[in-house]
């Protein structure tokens, strides 16, 4: 950067351009090399990160308090960095329920009648489901149509997450470059999906995200964001728990994604044991509701969509996360309505207090 012959950017950044200065003071400057040497205290001064609910300056050249809105002057990154750490607001159930219902329609990716063939077996009640007894000789996968549904670069992207991960809460997380990128990739192919696009179209309307990249920026945090479930060690994220599952305290944790199933059964990784709960619908996605041996560790009851896209679970659970936190969040799906749990985790946040999503799934009868 070239910096103008003296001048200073006090009480002008953001400022247009103007001729009777040798230097300036906005974004422009940095391409044409006439920013003022001072430039650099401009940056700061275009975020709200860690400048929500400050009082009124008129040097600023954007602003961060409640009024903002009123007066069209909020910082770019005003909704994600201060109001997002207050999510729910404005959230009707109706409103959920029409959204949830669109989400459903777009998701093109989803798997056919033809793409799945399941084997449930023995049905068991809820009183059963903790007896960890073996109702199913069988895989409950009988038939996975690989080649149609994994080569969806939504699918094929999200696949290659899930050996990121230590399963056993205690043991940190560390990830490569290579390994961190896989993340953003991930984030960036679901982003261009309809489902995705009409999530951000709500939660723009509604004034939570600006723009597109807060709204990845924010779901990077929430969902990958790492923080300690044991021992004070950054072993654990909510993509981890809820899409790749856990073990904690000698029980299975999480693991509510039907793709992460169907790999660890059929790489000999998971016995099915049984189901409680098979959803009404005759198409997917469906919500499944059983019992498994992880590789030595039980899950009581695990619920999840079946045959859904990687971005029908990340956009449902994502909706109800920012609208219901540590609610039932009631949706409707083919005209059918069903509940998802969320909870935040608690014991520590990101930005401007916002909380990173400790777990999500299907609430089953």
């Amino acid at each position: 950067m070239v910096a103008g012959n003296g001048g200073s950017c006090i009480g002008r950044c953001g400022a247009q351009m103007n001729h009777n200065y040798n230097c300036q003071c906005n974004d422009a400057c940095v391409g044409h090399g006439d920013c003022c040497q001072d430039y650099n205290m401009c940056n700061s001064k275009m975020s709200c990160k860690g400048r929500c609910n400050e009082a009124y300056n008129h040097r600023n050249p954007c602003h961060c308090n409640a009024k903002c809105d009123d007066y069209h002057n909020c910082c770019r990154d005003y909704h994600s960095q201060c109001k997002v750490s207050n999510p729910g607001i404005g959230f009707t159930d109706q409103e959920i329920q029409q959204i949830s219902e669109e989400i459903y329609s777009l998701d093109i990716n989803k798997a056919t009648e033809n793409d799945i063939r399941l084997n449930l077996q023995d049905h068991v009640s809820n009183s059963q489901t903790g007896a960890k007894i073996d109702h199913a000789p069988m895989r409950l996968y009988t038939y996975v149509n690989e080649d149609a549904l994994f080569s969806k670069p939504t699918f094929a992207k999200f696949i290659a997450l899930l050996d990121n991960y230590h399963r056993m809460t205690g043991t940190p997380e560390k990830f490569t470059p290579e390994q961190l990128g896989e993340e953003d990739a991930f984030i960036k192919e679901i982003m261009k999906t309809p489902i995705m696009n009409k999530l951000y179209s709500v939660l723009h309307s509604k004034k939570l995200y600006n723009y597109v990249t807060d709204f990845e920026e924010d779901l990077k945090k929430m969902w990958f964001g790492l923080y300690s479930r044991a021992e004070n060690i950054l072993d654990s994220s909510g993509f981890e728990h809820v899409f790749s599952g856990e073990v904690k305290r000698g029980k299975v944790s999480g693991f509510h994604n039907w793709v992460r199933f169907y790999l660890a059964e059929k790489n000999n990784e998971l016995n099915y044991y049984s189901y409680n709960y098979d959803g009404p619908w005759t198409n997917y996605p469906e919500i499944l509701a059983m019992q498994f041996n992880w590789d030595g560790y039980y899950k009581q009851v695990g619920s999840e969509f079946i045959g859904s896209s990687p971005e029908f679970d990340f956009a449902i659970y994502t909706l109800c996360f920012i609208a219901k936190p540590d609610k039932l969040c009631t949706v409707s799906l083919g005209g059918k309505t069903m509940k998802i749990q969320t909870y935040t985790w608690t014991k520590s946040t990101y930005g401007n207090g916002k909380k990173y999503v400790a777990s999500t799934f299907p609430l089953t009868p």
